[in-house]
């Protein structure tokens, strides 16, 4: 027989259709109306130039067309994936786009899109020139397959002995017919030793495999006696399909097991056993988009190291340094993983923390606030993080050690109340060294493996990171004290594997795959989470229209972020506010999109890590001499208070 490794899958490709219409296009005929045409093009991070993907058909006469044709393209979550609406009105059979007059574009990211109300966006056409250029609707869907799977579980009677010393050890084989009536294995339960009457666990398999969606298409299941040697000898098998199976228990669904070289063989042969259903079920499988699209809101923390292990901040081989042409990797790695999933959070505001730092109370701080500001920590999108390291990175001393569990348990605190699947939380940490309170680690990663919530590690420079690949248990069960991860919600990267090489010196190549390779998780826990917990995807809400004779928001300019501070041209700024608070008297900040307002009467506690009352300790004595460059000017952070509400 075939063999068969179970646990294994290929990762499935989402498909989205995106649909276009257009509403008061200019006019650039003279005795008629446009003839617009729409065409997509997408941007590739490797060349940083846009490539066609298709084109709409030529609606003539119109200026407020809806274009039939649909654009089906391929998305992926860890991708920002940038693309170009370009309109034209065609005046000929050319191909050529430069024959024909533009008409206005739009750039936008697909994951804006998506995140959308009613995965539906309204936008003003950018042309040449001032003035209208009408505006573009644009509507994305994933492409309808069956997702549904099946949970089943079998038993069997009578079974044919095949084993001399002793009884069968049976296992069950499950088949789906092909179009050429042959047929490839998608399941296979486990054996059961020594026993002519078996029931075997219960089994969960998509309808895709099994039967390809058609609940009317053939399965045929074998029954087999395991050897070790793998000469696994055949006892018998049957037909079925899903038509029937999804009936439930019942006579209809008695298996007589042939043996069909038995059959052939003898006249009086009857059957060599009976397999019955014990039970049935199918049940959606819903996409990590369903969830999107009905809603729920990616809340983004960054966690950032400012232990002295980094190298002092003026010296070029710091990975603080701030050069003036290009991001450092801290700066890199927020670029890379913030501008993707900033596009999921309504409001855009990010809670950012900093650790391993002496702030100016003369105390080290594993979960302070980069803005100084613990009752309103949030930065205004990836340029706002951006703004707040270049400004706090000169206004505390780089100290240690470097703990991760206060940050964990930071934002863990804010995911434990969230039970209804409204929100899942992402928490980046960028270090450099080895963590120093691994067994709090490990704890903390425990006990909120059971939450809405994800750690993404990006590791800088050249640093010994084996210990991280403990945290990213990939291969076994992360465990503390007897108490196990319920699932894997750490995804470690070192970025020295990003840099040089294949990438050579690409910043933008570097960003692109970095963040491919952190985020391609994400999409996976959070279905993996909301499947075990049972949470349906709400309905997408209905797509609300700009008010009439509203101004519809631009895109935000893509590309642009905030430049490092020039430290020589920097006046010395005032003193920065005093950060002598302690988490006992730190009143809880508002609450942001996803964010719940919390008090210390309904948040259950997270142990301190030891030696650390309150999450910070007095600062030890010696360490390495203060960094006293001059801090930047000061720059205008967001407020809770002037924030957008959320949807």
């Amino acid at each position: 027989m075939n063999s068969f490794n179970p646990g294994r899958a290929s990762v499935p490709v989402t498909q989205v259709e995106i649909s276009v219409s257009c509403r008061n296009l200019r006019d650039m005929d003279t005795f008629s109306k446009s003839d617009p045409l729409c065409v997509l093009k997408m941007k590739d991070f490797r060349s940083q130039s846009y490539r066609e993907v298709g084109r709409t058909e030529q609606i003539k006469d119109t200026l407020n067309p809806d274009f039939v044709k649909k654009f089906i393209v391929q998305y992926f979550f860890e991708e920002r994936q940038l693309l170009r609406f370009e309109l034209y009105d065609v005046d000929s059979h050319s191909a050529r786009l430069d024959d024909h007059d533009f008409l206005g574009c739009l750039d936008i990211s697909l994951g804006e899109v998506v995140n959308s109300p009613g995965g539906k966006v309204e936008k003003p056409l950018k042309g040449n020139g001032h003035g209208n250029f009408g505006t573009i609707s644009i509507r994305v869907e994933e492409v309808s397959t069956n997702k549904d799977e099946i949970t089943m579980q079998f038993k069997a009677t009578n079974l044919d002995k095949k084993d001399f010393f002793g009884k069968s050890d049976p296992f069950l084989v499950f088949y789906r017919a092909n179009e050429d009536q042959s047929f490839t294995i998608c399941h296979k339960t486990e054996e059961v030793k020594n026993n002519l009457n078996p029931t075997w666990r219960p089994f969960c398999v998509s309808l895709q495999a099994l039967c390809n969606g058609d609940k009317d298409r053939s399965v045929k299941v074998e029954c087999y006696d395991w050897n070790s040697s793998g000469s696994h000898e055949i006892i018998g098998e049957f037909i079925t399909n899903v038509r029937e199976l999804e009936k439930g228990p019942g006579t209809h669904n008695v298996y007589q097991v042939v043996n069909t070289k038995k059959k052939a063989k003898k006249k009086s042969y009857q059957n060599s056993g009976q397999v019955h259903l014990i039970s049935s079920k199918v049940t959606p499988v819903y996409s990590f988009l369903d969830y999107i699209k009905g809603g729920m809101q990616m809340n983004f923390t960054v966690a950032i190291d400012f232990t002295a292990s980094n190298g002092h901040p003026r010296q070029p081989s710091s990975l603080h340094f701030l050069n003036p042409h290009q991001p450092n990797q801290y700066a890199a790695a927020i670029q890379a993983v913030g501008e993707i999933v900033q596009d999921y959070d309504s409001d855009k505001l990010f809670p950012v923390l900093g650790f391993g730092a002496r702030l100016p109370d003369g105390k080290v701080h594993h979960e302070f606030a980069l803005n100084f500001n613990p009752n309103n920590p949030y930065c205004n999108g990836v340029d706002g993080i951006l703004q707040a390291y270049y400004n706090c990175l000169p206004q505390v001393e780089l100290y240690g050690p470097t703990n991760f569990s206060p940050v964990i348990n930071h934002v863990a605190r804010f995911a434990a109340p969230i039970r209804d699947g409204s929100s899942y939380f992402v928490l980046l940490i960028i270090t450099d060294g080895v963590i120093t309170d691994m067994p709090q680690t490990v704890k903390s990663i425990v006990e909120a493996s059971s939450l809405p919530m994800s750690i993404i590690i990006v590791g800088v420079g050249n640093a010994d990171f084996e210990a991280m690949d403990e945290l990213d248990s990939d291969n076994k069960r992360l465990g503390y004290n007897g108490k196990y991860a319920e699932q894997d919600i750490v995804q470690f990267v070192p970025f020295r594997e990003f840099i040089g090489g294949k990438y050579g010196n690409n910043i933008q190549m570097s960003k692109g795959y970095l963040a491919k390779e952190v985020l391609a998780e994400i999409p996976d826990q959070v279905t993996r989470y909301m499947k075990k917990r049972g949470i349906v995807p709400k309905p997408p809400p209905p797509y609300q229209p700009p008010a009439s004779g509203a101004p519809v928001p631009n895109a935000a300019p893509q590309g642009a972020h905030a430049a490092p501070p020039q430290y020589n041209q920097s006046p010395a700024p005032a003193a920065p506010p005093q950060y002598n608070q302690t988490s006992a008297n730190v009143p809880p900040y508002p609450s942001p999109g996803g964010y719940p307002i919390q008090t210390s009467a309904n948040v259950p506690p997270y142990p301190s890590p030891g030696g650390y009352p309150n999450q910070y300790n007095a600062s030890p004595q010696g360490g390495p001499p203060p960094y006293s460059t001059p801090a930047p000017p000061n720059v205008q952070l967001p407020t809770r208070a002037s924030a957008p509400p959320p949807p």
